[in-house]
């Protein structure tokens, strides 16, 4: 009898490990739960274990320990083609010898699909991803992007309800990719499918998922959605892997309920919101996105904290100031403006006091 399992979740992983020789384990003790709809990227650096996830789910590795679950019942030992799940690779893994609607038609040939259906599967696929005039080329006749569309239109062509995607934009100039980027989200929600999505670019897990699992050393550091993952980091590793980020070393002094007091290593005391820090004598390393950093202090509230600097750089970026600062001791503390009318363009140099809310800086774990 199959495992109906007690979670109404769609995708679970429970307590699932891996390991390649039995002693190193490259994903440790993993729980992961996702509803039915969510678009959720495993993000990370090389080695961390999220592909290694990836591919437990899609079938082509076998857990070393625990259960991974289907809408509740255990796929451990379903082998890949009875999983019923697309698959978007990086290198598209179209067959060069087919046209472009061979390729979409073979997953519903394996499926005993019939002809007729076939063509009308075939080419609401094709329309879907806008490419529905390109049925009789080869993948080579077609540019990079049209086959990354052509790879999604083939993953999605027997409606799955779980896609999952491996770095599947990483071959793509930058601007295709943010196109594509919209493109696979706007897609993945009109169909109401599920989507795991593999990257390692910070960038596109932000702007395309539900939540995002932070992955390394084979754990999940973090698990939410991507506002809360940039503003509210847990850990240092979180806090310096997602986007730009500003830290500095020192002691907690005090801990008084949502404040504590930090001596920073270079003399300085500030306030700072406690993490992952809980009691006076601990170190701790602060953490403050640059963008939280004000030089015009009529910008502030009351309680800011200001401190000295000096202006080491400054690069003009268009959109946006980029302004390298010393402070406390760090010679790449980084602020950014906004490139507005009164803003003020910062001289190498010059002595300048910032300030910032101590709910916006944050005392993490120092490791």
């Amino acid at each position: 009898m199959p495992d109906t399992g007690t979670s109404d979740a769609f995708v679970a992983f429970e307590r699932v490990q891996k390991s390649y020789d039995g002693e190193t384990l490259v994903v440790k003790d993993l729980n992961l739960n996702m509803p039915k709809g969510e678009f959720l990227t495993m993000l990370g650096p090389s080695g961390s274990g999220k592909t290694t996830c990836l591919m437990m789910l899609a079938g082509f590795e076998t857990a070393t320990h625990g259960e991974i679950k289907l809408d509740g019942v255990s796929i451990n030992n379903i082998p890949p083609h009875k999983r019923g799940i697309g698959m978007v690779f990086q290198n598209y893994a179209l067959f060069p010898h087919m046209t472009v609607a061979e390729n979409l038609s073979f997953p519903l040939e394996v499926r005993k699909i019939g002809k007729s259906e076939r063509e009308k599967k075939v080419q609401r696929a094709l329309d879907m991803v806008e490419m529905g005039a390109f049925g009789g080329r080869r993948p080579a006749q077609l540019s990079g992007g049209q086959q990354q569309r052509i790879a999604l239109a083939r993953a999605l062509v027997f409606e799955p309800e779980l896609v999952l995607m491996d770095e599947p934009l990483g071959a793509l100039d930058k601007q295709l990719r943010e196109k594509m980027q919209f493109e696979i989200t706007d897609l993945a929600h009109r169909l109401g499918i599920t989507v795991v999505y593999v990257t390692h670019d910070q960038t596109e897990a932000l702007t395309m998922s539900d939540r995002v699992a932070v992955f390394d050393d084979g754990r999940i550091q973090q698990l939410a959605p991507p506002d809360q993952l940039y503003e509210a980091p847990e850990n240092s590793f979180v806090a310096q892997f997602i986007g730009e980020n500003n830290t500095l070393e020192g002691v907690v002094q005090e801990v008084k309920g949502e404040t504590c007091t930090v001596k920073l290593d270079h003399g300085e005391i500030i306030e700072a919101k406690p993490v992952n820090v809980s009691k006076a004598g601990e170190r701790t390393r602060v953490s403050i996105r640059p963008e939280r950093v004000e030089i015009d202090k009529s910008r502030l509230g009351e309680n800011a904290h200001t401190l000295k600097a000096t202006v080491r750089e400054f690069i003009y970026m268009g959109d946006i100031f980029r302004t390298r600062l010393s402070v406390a001791g760090n010679d790449e503390f980084v602020i950014k403006t906004r490139n507005a009318p009164d803003q003020v363009r910062l001289r190498p140099g010059q002595e300048v006091e910032i300030g910032w809310m101590p709910e916006d800086c944050r005392a993490l774990d120092a490791t």
